[in-house]
């Protein structure tokens, strides 16, 4: 008896493994769109304490818009490629800290991004194996997929800062730090190298479709990106060559804390790099599923 149950048991293993022969290869290639947000970690706003690592220092009144398209290569079960081209908007303000230092700099900018990244990605969790076949007693199991990514890419980004009339100008023509106005001062470029990481959920209701979510932070490699980094440059200087805009982009304080912004004062913190936050909902479309309807299906003769 208890050899005819052994026997069943590996029938039934046997079987199954013939219904799932590596179904993955079946979502080998998949395209997609992501919505979400996104949030700035830099220099600008932040938390009532400087220099809070990470989400502490998180504004959620910064967060703003992210839309993107990817594409999902599937290497075997458990690890796969993924190419993401990725527009948002990024922003931070003073005026949202609690922090009196940061408040009384009342510094502010928004930017645009745009971002191509490849990511390596490795299930942590991965019953997706779902079935070659459309069998109704096949479906509903195996669909959900948790995994970490890791990758590189470029971005570009332009900081805008908000004057007193409403009005949005580019700062990096005015050179609120100096920046070609003094020889050892370089101006930064607006395209730089960017580290994204993070983890996800994805589930597959379905051969065609999957729905998920992620949260990808970005480390980077400039201080730029709110183009607040080093120390204030001489504000005179400044408005001597770029105008009074740029002066007043230079140093907009609010002059409630004495000699803060003197000359040679701190202005950014050009050790602490920025960073920036992804979260976002992926949608994503299988190319391989317009073949697993009917040209797949056991012939029965």
């Amino acid at each position: 008896m208890k050899i005819k149950f052994l026997i069943l048991i590996i029938i039934n293993l046997l079987s199954i493994g013939c219904i799932f022969p590596q179904a993955w290869k079946l979502d080998r290639q998949n395209i997609g769109i992501n919505i979400g947000v996104t949030n700035f970690l830099g220099d600008l706003g932040g938390g009532k304490t400087i220099g809070q690592p990470f989400i502490y220092d998180l504004d959620i009144q910064a967060t703003r818009p992210l839309i993107g398209v990817s594409y999902n290569y599937r290497i075997n079960k458990f690890f796969a490629f993924d190419t993401y081209f990725n527009f948002g908007y990024l922003r931070g303000d003073d005026k949202f800290t609690k922090n009196p230092v940061r408040n009384n700099r009342n510094l502010n900018f928004r930017s645009p991004i745009l971002e191509l990244v490849e990511q390596f990605e490795l299930s942590l969790y991965n019953s997706s194996e779902t079935p070659r076949y459309n069998l109704k007693s096949s479906k509903g199991r195996n669909n959900y997929e948790i995994y970490i990514f890791v990758g590189i890419g470029v971005f570009w980004f332009n900081p805008q800062g908000r004057a007193l009339d409403g009005r949005w100008y580019n700062l990096k023509p005015l050179s609120t730090e100096g920046q070609g106005l003094s020889p050892e001062i370089q101006p930064y470029s607006n395209f730089q190298v960017t580290i994204p990481y993070g983890l996800g959920f994805r589930y597959r209701p379905n051969r065609q479709w999957a729905y998920g979510f992620a949260i990808g932070p970005r480390a980077t490699f400039t201080d730029y990106i709110d183009d607040c980094s080093t120390v204030y440059f001489d504000n005179d200087i400044i408005r001597s060559q770029k105008g009074d805009i740029a002066a007043y982009f230079a140093d907009p304080s609010k002059g409630e804390i004495a000699g803060q912004t003197l000359t040679g004062e701190q202005r950014g913190d050009p050790e602490d790099k920025d960073s920036y936050i992804f979260a976002y909902f992926t949608i994503n479309y299988n190319l391989g599923s317009s073949n697993t309807h009917r040209s797949n299906l056991p012939k029965f003769y």
